[in-house]
């Protein structure tokens, strides 16, 4: 190993730093407890044991660890199902909000109110109601669909451990067998 000389300092800097200065080489090399790959564990460390096959990684997916947290993949499944839901009750209840407001004061025929705020509380009421019937409609009806397409496609990349288009086509056929039944139903 090549030494380097030491660097010129001055009085002041030797003064102020009675430390003698380390270079990053000779600190690995005369580290004796340095991270070896091939060390064994102690006896009371149990070998890490990981699923060897599919329903052992999808099992793992739906069971709570050592300190009851749920895994990573499932908490995601959970926020893309609030966040769908959220933006399907703004999709549904803003436009049924305005419609159910102007079609309040259409149909009120002058109607006889103790002044403009009672007049004007009456038609909010209106278009909150329609803000919340039509917004609970799409937004159970969103965060379905996105937990359905989620939990599909993530049981298929956990189950064969590996990220394929082909999972996104498959959940994406059992989301739209979801929106059929829904349409149908509805024609009935």
């Amino acid at each position: 190993m090549e030494v380097r000389p030491p660097a010129p300092r001055s009085f002041l800097c030797r003064a102020l730093s009675p430390f003698p200065r380390v270079f990053a080489a000779e600190a690995v090399a005369a580290d004796p407890k340095a991270p070896v790959e091939d060390q064994k564990l102690p006896s009371y460390v149990p070998e890490p044991q990981y699923p060897e096959s599919g329903w052992d990684r999808l099992r793992e997916l739906f069971v709570k660890d050592e300190q009851q947290r749920t895994s990573k993949e499932l908490q995601d499944i959970y926020k893309a199902a609030i966040s769908a839901g959220i933006i399907g009750w703004a999709y549904g209840g803003i436009p049924a909000f305005i419609h159910a407001k102007q079609h309040y004061i259409e149909q009120s025929q002058a109607e006889i109110y103790h002044n403009q705020l009672d007049a004007v509380q009456s038609a909010h009421r209106a278009a909150t109601r329609g803000f919340i019937r039509y917004g609970w409609r799409w937004s159970w009806r969103t965060a379905m669909f996105v937990t359905i397409f989620n939990t599909v496609n993530t049981g298929l990349n956990v189950y064969r451990n590996k990220n394929a288009l082909s999972h996104f086509v498959i959940a994406g056929g059992k989301t739209f067998l979801f929106c059929l039944h829904f349409s149908i139903s509805n024609m009935v």
